[in-house]
């Protein structure tokens, strides 16, 4: 997919306005330091565009593995090195909180347990991609393993850090179903939640394209 000049201007006047309405927009959330609930509105963003890219390669995997078409494999791979991209910055962003809240940047808190599993698992999937030099063979077992790595997504985002006690306050829609933020809180979250859908694919189609160079070029070579 690509993105038009258009899409782009209007992608960059919404994120700057986003980030506009974060600082002046709205106000500090109750029961939260100073102005650390501002984090939630780059914090959450991140973590769901992490799954959401994790989910594009994990389709992206199977529909390798039904049609061995290379062009699945570079969609998967992009995916998976972006959705570890904003994992790393969804921890970034959540350690800051937490040294905020809780004068310590890592707690251990179930939900910074479970990305940091998150990491290690995707990051293993490019451990393996590089130890096999065969192209097809390699993407074979990539796509494999990026279908197993995205079952336990679910489990370490939504069902593990609900399962135990956890120092991260309740989300927007907590566990009784109900929103306790500000209608405004919620309208520039859900605006940031739409920009950072947005950037991931437009970034994820970029890298892509510069993906199948990539690979042209070193088939040339060869």
């Amino acid at each position: 997919m690509k993105f038009s000049n258009i899409a782009k201007f209007f992608l960059l006047v919404w994120m700057l306005g986003v980030i506009w309405a974060a600082f002046y927009y709205v106000q500090p959330a109750e029961g939260f330091i100073g102005q650390s609930s501002r984090i939630v509105f780059f914090h959450v963003p991140t973590a769901w565009v992490s799954v959401l890219a994790f989910l594009v390669s994990c389709v992206s995997s199977i529909q390798y593995l039904r049609t061995r078409d290379p062009e699945h494999d570079i969609r998967a791979a992009v995916a998976s090195r972006l959705g570890l991209l904003f994992a790393v910055l969804a921890t970034v962003t959540g350690a800051i909180f937490a040294r905020i809240m809780w004068n310590a940047y890592w707690n251990w808190d179930p939900r910074q347990t479970s990305i940091a599993i998150l990491l290690l698992i995707y990051a293993a999937y490019f451990a393996l991609r590089s130890a096999v030099p065969d192209p097809e063979r390699r993407a074979a077992l990539a796509a494999v393993y990026a279908i197993l790595a995205f079952v336990t997504v679910p489990f370490l985002v939504f069902v593990v850090p609900r399962i135990y006690w956890s120092l991260h306050p309740d989300t927007i829609i907590n566990v009784r179903g109900a929103n306790d933020f500000d209608s405004r809180y919620t309208q520039v979250l859900l605006a940031s939640l739409a920009g950072f859908t947005g950037l991931f694919v437009w970034i994820n189609s970029i890298d892509c394209r510069l993906d199948k160079i990539r690979r042209r070029r070193q088939e040339e070579v060869l």
